[in-house]
This record gives C-alpha cells, sequence and structure tokens, in this order.
C-alpha cells in the first residue's frame, strides 16, 4: 500500500510540476530556437508513431495508375516552397520553419514514402496536416484523387531535373489549349485607329 500511494504522490508531483513550468512562461516556444535532443527526439517519435497508426488503414491506390501532372502543378502551388523543388536549395518558408520540413528533392528522403506505408503516411499528412509544424491540411479543400497524385509526383520528384519538373508542374488551363499558333492574327476589331 505504502508503494502504491508513493507512486500516486510522485505522479501528482511531476504533474504540478510540469504544468507549473508551462504556465510559467519559461519554456521558449520560439522556432528559431532548437529543442533539447531529447525534446526533438520525444516529439519526432510521437509524430511519426502518431501517423504512422492514424494511416494504418488507408487503402493506397496503384500509383503507377495515378496522374502526377496534376499532382505536380499542385505541389508547385502548395508544397515547393517549404519542400523545394530541383535547383533550388532554399527558400524563405523552408529556412524559416522549425522544425526543417523534409527535402523532397532527396532520394534519401523519399525512399521512406516509395513504400506502401510510407505513402499512407504521406497521405495522412498531406490530407490532415501535422499540428505546430507549418504543415497544413489539404483534405478540406482537395479531393483524395488530388492528394494521391501529390503523392505519386513526390515519390517521382528525386529522379527529376529543373527542365522535367517545369514540364511536369506547369498548370495548363483551357484557355492556354484555346490558343492558336497558326500566326493570323485578326486586327480587324482594332479600334485605335492604327493601320496595318
Amino acid at each position: 500500500m505504502k508503494f502504491l500511494l508513493g507512486a500516486l504522490f510522485t505522479v501528482f508531483v511531476a504533474i504540478v510540476g510540469v504544468f507549473a513550468v508551462v504556465t510559467s512562461g519559461v519554456v521558449n516556444v520560439g522556432a528559431d530556437q532548437e529543442h533539447s535532443p531529447m525534446m526533438f527526439s520525444f516529439l519526432e517519435t510521437a509524430r511519426n508513431r502518431s501517423i504512422a497508426n492514424a494511416s494504418k488503414d488507408i487503402v493506397v491506390p496503384d500509383l503507377e495508375k495515378v496522374d502526377i501532372i496534376s499532382g505536380g502543378a499542385d505541389y508547385k502551388d502548395m508544397c515547393a516552397g517549404c519542400h523545394l523543388s530541383p535547383g533550388v536549395a532554399q527558400t524563405d518558408f523552408s529556412e524559416g520553419l522549425y522544425p526543417k520540413p523534409p527535402n523532397f528533392t532527396k532520394a534519401d528522403i523519399v525512399k521512406r514514402y516509395q513504400t506502401e506505408d510510407g505513402a499512407k503516411q504521406g497521405f495522412w499528412a498531406i490530407k490532415h496536416g501535422i499540428m505546430a509544424s507549418g504543415m497544413p491540411t489539404w483534405g478540406a479543400s482537395h479531393d483524395d484523387a488530388r492528394m494521391w497524385a501529390m503523392v505519386a509526383f513526390i515519390r517521382s520528384l528525386p529522379e527529376l531535373d529543373e527542365a522535367q519538373y517545369t514540364m511536369l508542374t506547369t498548370r495548363i488551363d483551357g484557355d492556354m489549349m484555346d490558343m492558336s499558333f497558326d500566326g493570323d492574327m485578326n486586327m480587324s476589331d482594332d479600334e485605335s485607329g492604327m493601320q496595318h
């Protein structure tokens, strides 16, 4: 009985101690100061285990058949500022975030997402975001097909050079498709009074 009371007292003191430290304001939450190695390891383990657990039942589509062009355009618009692109070593966003976002142009980083579990976890992170990391939730504005396209694109990103990246991330809209390049331009509606 003494052991149980001692354990409960220890837990109570620990909870009160943590509460006192948190409410005192002495914990620096600035993104320009790194966590201690122990705290960083704790947070990274919590994040990784949480995502692995939350994503375990996600069904991965055949990513070889997913349209990476739409994923590329979305990646350029929404992800490249933090996760970078070929030929871009840093941006204001990527340098200003802590912890640093993974650089998806690096094969050793993306290797993790090329497994089925990694694809599930990547999809989950895109859809739900990650608290206190700068990673937004795209599930509020994008359907699953678009997010799987981003996962498929990210898996191919380390293999792309700058020209390939530009080709795969250029968003082509209907106006661009309707353009005529036959050289004929109708200037008859020109009311400027200029002679042609």
